[in-house]
């Protein structure tokens, strides 16, 4: 069942659990996700870069969306760090149900005028819209980038934010970074500023550079009141490390035999993420208050 942002994180805020936003770029990552939503019962978001969308082509995610429409749990599809006007309304146009808008390197005042006008367009249509503030550091071995120092999201700030723009959901800056950590790199959230702008917000808290994080650093920032954590380099990397072992111990070349195994692979890593973010099992909770499917005028 396809559905909006707002309409899934609403039930995972009520109900104190998170959601994994899971990064696709191709057919087997979109299997991995909503294989491993199903099979444990729990809602899941496709996450897509638009790095990853111009790979995939518009037309893979028509099929996505097909897909998602005919899962037997909520799936969101969302557009993860969107960088334009442009990139949001292609994404639109593709039948996402949900944006990100990261204006988050631009001054506090411009990064609301631009989110402000992604809200105006797209909150009518039904589209729910995601907003960063403060910034998400780079370990230099994702897509996604970043930069060399975080900054962290100020309490007050996020609060005159949200009121400003009206977006439905919040990206925090609590001191995670995109990909996979150095080994000389501990990451330690400050979950002081989590709480305290917990305790200043209403809205549903997205976690973004999930990978690679202590999972009781995790844990407790879903305690806190994080709805959403994006994950991508720890699900991917054990995908591809289960296909450089077949590639490099046989002469096999069909993907229909090589990619079952590296799917497990990847699934595997998908449901211990759905576990530590108490979300296995919780699509029942969506079929008991009978949200219904997503719609929009783009439909």
């Amino acid at each position: 069942m396809l559905i909006n942002m707002k309409q899934l994180l609403t039930v995972a805020k009520e109900n104190q659990f998170a959601v994994g936003a899971f990064n696709v770029a191709d057919s087997n990552f979109l299997r991995v996700v909503i294989e491993a939503a199903e099979e444990n019962d729990a809602p899941a978001i496709i996450a897509v870069h638009p790095t990853e969308l111009a790979f995939t082509k518009d037309e893979f995610f028509h099929y996505a969306v097909s897909r998602a429409k005919n899962s037997s749990v909520p799936i969101v599809i969302h557009m993860d760090h969107g960088d334009s006007l442009a990139s949001i309304m292609r994404a639109i146009h593709c039948g996402f149900s949900s944006v990100m808008i990261d204006g988050s390197l631009l001054p506090f005042e411009e990064n609301i005028a631009l989110t402000k006008q992604i809200t105006e367009i797209c909150q009518p249509i039904g589209v729910s819209v995601e907003g960063e503030l403060g910034t998400i550091g780079n370990t230099g071995t994702s897509v996604e980038g970043g930069v060399s120092e975080v900054i962290y999201t100020r309490p007050e700030d996020a609060q005159e934010f949200i009121e400003k723009t009206g977006i439905d959901t919040l990206a925090v800056a609590i001191g995670t970074a995109h990909g996979i950590y150095p080994k000389d790199i501990k990451p330690e959230l400050k979950m002081d500023v989590l709480q305290e702008i917990k305790d200043r917000v209403d809205i549903p808290l997205v976690l973004h550079g999930g990978s690679a994080n202590p999972d009781e650093e995790i844990a407790q920032a879903v305690a806190i009141g994080i709805q959403k954590v994006n994950i991508s380099s720890d699900y991917k990397y054990a995908f591809y490390k289960k296909c450089r072992q077949i590639l490099a111990e046989t002469e096999l070349w069909d993907p229909n035999a090589i990619y079952p195994e590296c799917i497990e692979a990847a699934k595997a890593v998908v449901t211990q993420k759905m576990t530590l973010f108490n979300a296995i099992g919780k699509a029942a909770l969506y079929r008991q208050q009978n949200i219904q499917p997503w719609r929009s005028e783009q439909n």
